[in-house]
């Protein structure tokens, strides 16, 4: 580290003195320029530059009142967030903002009971600038308790409840799952089934919708559902309880590419073939597709862009340009078509 004139660690007031302004404007340049001129902003730029000038953490969240951290919010089990491709495209997409503008990124993982408490109060003692929440379900109350705390927030996908008070940043999943299902309708599918996502999430009740909408519209019954969570175990067993309901179906849309997977394995042990008995169409496209057999058609979840956008509402929140604003955004889905359909 460069060192003062006098071989110590430059200080604070050495840069002021080089600068040629007092104390409290060289502390207001570089902890956000507020009420300081471009004169004297550039000058205290140029003196920290010259002196290697590294603010003291303690001191600077004293000033500015911020942690240096933003937090985000899984209300999931570990195992879960470990394995599924959705959530380490949401990390990168979050973490790629906060490393443009040197913030840290701290994961909460909290299912419901002490660990959701725990959370709570590390969320109460402002530990972070702010929280983006995802993958929550309709019994966190995470937007009313968020709330309560005045914590800037924001929501990756929208809340089942109280969405009208949070930002939240979304994809158009009902269009999403009545793309996937009109693509079998246009095949010539004429029994088509779901594999629908958990109700007590916003993503699995509209793909869902979508579903149902699309198939009502050509005429076709919407009957043959079976619930799973996101999982490849998940879609094994609703795949193993759809075939023992009615194996005659000859379309399949599932609501996530990893219950996809574990759909096809089923389908294979039960001789069925796809696409020729059965076409089926997953829902993310976040690297599973490639590696199932045949290649499945899905339809894309933009989660990278999703996350990014969270994390920079939330940065507008914090820096109060947004305070207290409930946005939203709504990212279009694609449709991409392989093997499987």
């Amino acid at each position: 580290m460069p060192r003062a004139s006098n071989g110590t660690a430059p200080t604070l007031d050495e840069v002021a003195r080089l600068a040629g302004v007092s104390r409290a404007t060289a502390s207001r340049a570089i902890n956000g320029g507020n009420r300081v001129s471009a004169d004297a902003l550039a000058a205290v730029q140029a003196a920290v530059s010259t002196l290697g000038y590294t603010p003291n953490p303690a001191a600077r969240s004293l000033v500015t009142r911020r942690t240096g951290s933003v937090a985000l919010v899984v209300p999931e089990p570990d195992e879960r967030v470990f394995s599924d491709p959705f959530f380490v495209h949401t990390l990168r997409g979050v973490n790629r903002v906060l490393v443009a503008r040197d913030l840290q990124l701290v994961l909460l993982i909290a299912r419901p009971g002490e660990e959701e408490r725990r959370m709570l109060r590390y969320l109460s003692g402002r530990h972070v600038d702010g929280a983006i929440v995802v993958s929550h379900h309709r019994n966190d109350r995470l937007v009313e308790q968020l709330a309560d705390l005045s914590l800037p927030s924001v929501f990756v996908g929208r809340p089942l409840t109280s969405a009208d008070k949070v930002a939240y940043v979304d994809t158009d999943n009902v269009a999403g799952g009545r793309a996937a299902t009109e693509l079998l309708v246009e095949r010539g599918c004429t029994r088509i089934a779901n594999l629908a996502g958990p109700s007590d999430m916003a993503a699995g009740h509209d793909r869902l919708a979508g579903w149902r909408g699309a198939l009502r519209a050509a005429g076709l019954p919407d009957d043959l559902v079976e619930h799973g969570d996101f999982t490849e175990a998940g879609g094994e067993d609703a795949a193993r309880r759809l075939l023992a309901r009615d194996a005659g179906f000859d379309g399949l849309v599932v609501a996530s590419d990893l219950m996809a997977a574990g759909a096809l394995r089923v389908l294979a042990d039960a001789g069925r073939r796809v696409p020729e008995d059965v076409a089926v169409v997953g829902y993310d496209d976040l690297g599973i597709p490639e590696r199932t057999t045949p290649a499945l058609t899905t339809v894309r979840n933009p989660i990278a862009e999703m996350a990014e956008h969270a994390a920079r509402l939330l940065l507008e929140q914090v820096d109060g340009q947004r305070a207290g604003s409930a946005i939203r955004v709504i990212f279009p889905p694609s449709l991409i078509r392989r093997a499987s359909a």
